[in-house]
């Protein structure tokens, strides 16, 4: 276990390729970010997972509502008996994912509402951890990450990715809110945070802000 005692472990899920996160530490108590699980075998292999780690679930969080970072929220509450946890003002995102998701070849969605609200300033506690809620739209209107300082391990969701940024174009997204989101919330941050993104593979806020080309 390293010396932070913060665990990350991730699974790529669904066809949108999503990154589903578990994050525990020594205590054993964790918190599932993003479930996307979308199938009976998906679900399975969150479950193995958290079962032969010896976890304890203790709380489900949403960095936003879009249908393939949400797949798995009943899941996971039903299984674990926790509520959803989201920043209130991707509540009109998540209540419109039942009207699309057959479209998108989800048809045995199943909703469920948060039943907590995330905010900005507040922490997510867990067993020995707290991580920081830094609210960061522009992808989503209620789009939030999880930042845990003594690690320097950053859960990003669909705001920054490694060479590339989340896409503007979904109802409540704003390109110029997103950038600015970005560089005041992410890119304030030490260069040697770990970002792990909704999608893709990791990649520090110091190679981003070097690289990027949508930041440079």
């Amino acid at each position: 276990m390293a010396a932070t005692g913060l665990q990350v472990k991730y699974f790529t899920f669904n066809p949108f390729q999503e990154n589903t996160y578990v994050l525990c530490d020594s205590t054993k108590e964790c918190v599932v970010i993003d479930p996307g699980c979308a199938d009976k075998q998906e679900q399975q292999e969150l479950k193995q997972f958290i079962q032969s780690e010896g976890l304890k679930v203790v709380r489900l969080l949403n960095t936003h509502c879009h249908i393939d970072h949400v797949l798995g929220n009943k899941f996971v509450a039903d299984t674990y008996g926790v509520p959803l946890e989201i920043h209130e003002e991707d509540l009109a995102v998540l209540r419109a994912v039942p009207t699309y998701s057959a479209a998108y070849g989800f048809p045995q969605y199943q909703e469920i509402l948060p039943e907590k609200f995330l905010k900005e300033g507040e922490n997510v506690s867990f067993g020995e951890t707290e991580l920081e809620i830094l609210f960061t739209p522009g992808h989503a209107p209620g789009h939030v990450v999880f930042y845990h300082p003594q690690s320097k391990n950053l859960i990003g969701g669909d705001v920054l990715f490694q060479r590339s940024i989340g896409r503007t174009d979904l109802p409540g997204g704003d390109f110029n809110t997103l950038i600015q989101s970005i560089r005041s919330k992410l890119f304030t941050l030490p260069e040697d945070v770990t970002v792990y993104p909704g999608h893709g593979p990791s990649t520090t806020i110091g190679e981003e802000k070097a690289s990027n080309p949508f930041l440079s």
